[in-house]
């Protein structure tokens, strides 16, 4: 039975169009449930979990101006902008950005076209902060999205110009120094350093409690940047609660240093680490909790230390621990089959060559829109589950095509 009441106000079309508003008022009217258009009018407000029909109007017509004011950004036209929020100074505040933060923060993002922030650009920003934007709108939201790629250092110089704050926590979840972080950036990582962002800001109770270097490590991204970001942080003295040498050492890329830990203590190759709660990417919940220094190799795509920990006797089925739930027990082949863009496939090649199992089942965590799911699997089947999709720039989400076909091959004995 449905606990939804008829009269609980109904949600506005993604654009609404105020003429189709007014044929549903008039169809109220012909329909003999309302005595007058502005009472037919009225209820449609109300439907819509407005006040009055004047309330809706200016709400459809600043939603008109938003869109004005996002095209205007999205095309760099400074008179167009300077227009339209002289002619309505609340557009400052406008639901435009990452997170709603404001107008400033789309500009700052520089993601209509994809592109380093031109004069152009830079001069709207300009023009919006001595007009009135709040440079530290939804915890210095500008600045935050400003760092998530390294070309756009210029808009970053403009925004601590004018005041933003490089130790910021945006929303209140995380500091704006996570941002280069989350993305595997070096160099406005080392920006932001440079300009006195503290790596140590671990906090309890945040959305993101751990320091920056506890999140490049754990972060979601895939890059072949990661040892150059880590390096980073580390000479910043950056401190993390994974600091286990062999960890470190293979995600640094120190395999000499790696090399002479194995030669030391052979059985540091079978070791399994309980301790290593990261690991998530690709849409999948997996992490390397219970996992061979293999299964991180695989994890990151590190073909070298891969290698070298084979030719030193790794097992290449070796499988990861099983919790008290029955899940677990994947084998390296898992990480490197469920990559973004294709990021696994040279690795999933290396793993099959030297003898990887496809016929290995575990139980492990699904999907991490689902957090309850749980599958039992065997790798080509956990590649499928995350085949990814076509956004607008025609690129793939999740577990790339090529590596789920390799896969596909490899277990059919292609």
């Amino acid at each position: 039975m449905s606990t939804h009441s008829p009269d609980a106000p109904r949600l506005l079309p993604a654009k609404p169009n105020l003429r189709h508003l007014k044929d549903q008022a008039r169809d109220l009217l012909r329909a003999g449930d309302a005595e007058s258009v502005a009472a037919a009018q009225f209820q449609i407000a109300r439907r819509y979990g407005f006040a009055s029909w004047p309330k809706l109007k200016f709400h459809v017509a600043s939603l008109h101006e938003v869109g004005e004011l996002k095209q205007a950004i999205d095309t760099n036209d400074l008179e167009w902008v300077k227009a339209l929020m002289r002619r309505n100074p609340q557009l400052h505040r406008a639901p435009l950005g990452y997170g709603k933060n404001g107008p400033l923060t789309w500009v700052a993002e520089c993601r209509v076209s994809w592109e380093p922030p031109t004069e152009a650009r830079l001069a709207i920003a300009r023009w919006m902060i001595e007009n009135g934007s709040d440079i530290h709108q939804g915890g210095d939201g500008p600045l935050m999205r400003a760092a998530l790629v390294g070309y756009r250092v210029p808009m970053m110089e403009l925004l601590v110009a004018y005041g933003a704050d490089v130790n910021a926590e945006w929303a209140g979840r995380f500091p704006i120094l996570f941002a280069p972080c989350e993305t595997v950036e070096p160099i406005p990582l080392q920006w932001l350093l440079d300009h006195g962002a503290d790596p140590n800001c671990a906090r309890a109770g945040r959305n993101q409690p751990g320091t920056a270097l506890d999140m490049v490590i754990g972060t979601y991204s895939r890059s072949p940047q990661l040892s150059e970001c880590i390096d980073i942080l580390l000479r910043a003295g950056g401190t993390t609660r994974w600091n286990l040498p062999p960890l470190l050492d293979l995600l640094r890329n120190r395999l000499d240093s790696l090399s002479a830990q194995v030669e030391s203590d052979p059985e540091l190759l079978g070791r399994r680490f309980a301790e290593l709660d990261f690991g998530a990417t690709a849409a999948r919940r997996l992490t390397l909790r219970g996992a061979t220094l293999l299964h991180i190799a695989a994890e990151y795509g590190n073909l070298q230390a891969a290698t070298m920990l084979l030719d030193r006797g790794a097992d290449v089925n070796a499988r990861a621990d099983v919790d008290a739930h029955g899940v677990g027990g994947q084998t390296p082949i898992f990480h490197a089959a469920t990559q973004h863009f294709d990021f696994g496939l040279p690795m999933v090649e290396l793993l099959l060559e030297r003898g990887a199992d496809l016929s290995v089942r575990a139980k492990l965590p699904g999907h991490y829109e689902r957090p309850d799911e749980w599958v039992e699997c065997t790798p080509v089947e956990y590649a499928e589950l995350f085949p990814g999709s076509q956004t607008k720039g025609n690129e793939t989400k999740g577990s790339g095509t090529k590596t789920v076909t390799i896969l596909r091959q490899a277990a059919a004995g292609g």
